[in-house]
């Protein structure tokens, strides 16, 4: 518990750090990210601030709802870092970003804990099964609010498609059912702890850093796999987008992390140091320490990637 609170803590408003070796009107280093990519992202903005004395803000949410603090409020971040490479191209391109850089990789797992209701026989065949027992509790996240929310109705489809079973997918999201959705799945750990859910649908990375017990999916569900984005895109879920009367459709694909320097950054250079960082050996190293998978090859995708950072991309 003292992991949770720590992170909510971190979530709700900001985190902070610095030194008396920052320039004078240097920063601070303002960072919006995904649930999810608090703790990694965290790690690393400490080890740019220990290096560099540079102060930071962090903010994080459910990166569509992070996404819609740029496009309805107008908030504007130095750097923005999402669990959904398609959040850019669908919802912040072109007006608030024209590039990104996908540089890290996930699965969805199905994470609970030693209390939950046939801990002992669960695994990655029977799965569905179990949690269409009789007062099985299974939480997840809101797909309007966090990818990994849409991710888990395109588990769903998926294991409906694989397992044949007609209807599948309409059963499962009805057995996780609205009172046990949260806005982010970081909200989810507390509830399994307490025995008040049996299950919840976790990222991999959240499901280690959180210490849980987990059930990793065949690859043709997790949406972990590079090989199987044909599988995938026959998932689809659609979510609000831009703004609560605007909608998009998200697609399965294999699960990407993103980052990119918002047009109208307030300090774009300290930002391309901070993206550099990420791209470097310490910078790597930071967000693996918390669990989260860093591409072999990281890559640019859209126009105007300021230099530095395709210089990190092809070292």
């Amino acid at each position: 518990m003292r992991w949770l609170a720590g992170a909510l803590a971190m979530a709700a408003v900001t985190a902070c750090a610095g030194g008396d070796r920052a320039a004078a009107g240097e920063g601070p280093l303002v960072v919006y990210t995904a649930g999810s990519l608090a703790r990694p992202m965290r790690a690393a903005l400490d080890s740019f601030s220990a290096a560099t004395g540079v102060a930071y803000q962090l903010e994080s949410a459910g990166s569509l709802e992070t996404a819609r603090k740029l496009t309805e409020l107008g908030k504007i971040p130095d750097v923005v870092a999402l669990a959904d490479e398609d959040v850019f191209p669908k919802v912040l391109m072109p007006s608030q970003a024209s590039w990104y850089v996908r540089f890290a990789e996930n699965r969805i797992v199905l994470a609970y804990t030693d209390r939950s209701r046939f801990a002992a026989e669960i695994d990655s065949v029977n799965w569905w099964q179990v949690l269409l027992r009789p007062g099985i509790e299974t939480g997840r996240s809101n797909p309007d609010l966090d990818p990994a929310g849409y991710r888990t109705l395109m588990v769903f489809q998926l294991a409906e498609l694989a397992i044949g079973v007609r209807g599948l997918a309409d059963a499962l999201a009805r057995a996780s059912p609205l009172r046990n959705m949260r806005p982010k799945e970081i909200e989810l750990v507390a509830l399994l702890e307490s025995g008040d859910l049996d299950y919840a649908w976790f990222y991999e990375s959240m499901a280690r850093a959180s210490g849980m017990r987990y059930v990793r999916l065949p690859a043709a569900l997790d949406l972990g796999s590079a090989d199987l984005a044909a599988e995938y895109a026959r998932a689809a879920a659609r979510v609000v987008g831009k703004s609560a009367s605007d909608t998009v459709t998200m697609r399965g694909a294999p699960i990407r992390y993103a980052f990119s320097i918002p047009l109208g950054a307030a300090h774009p250079a300290l930002a391309e140091r901070f993206a550099v960082f990420l791209l470097s050996g310490s910078g790597r190293a930071a967000l693996g320490s918390e669990y989260l998978s860093v591409l072999a090859r990281p890559d640019a995708v859209g126009g105007g990637v300021p230099e530095s950072v395709g210089a990190a991309l092809r070292r």
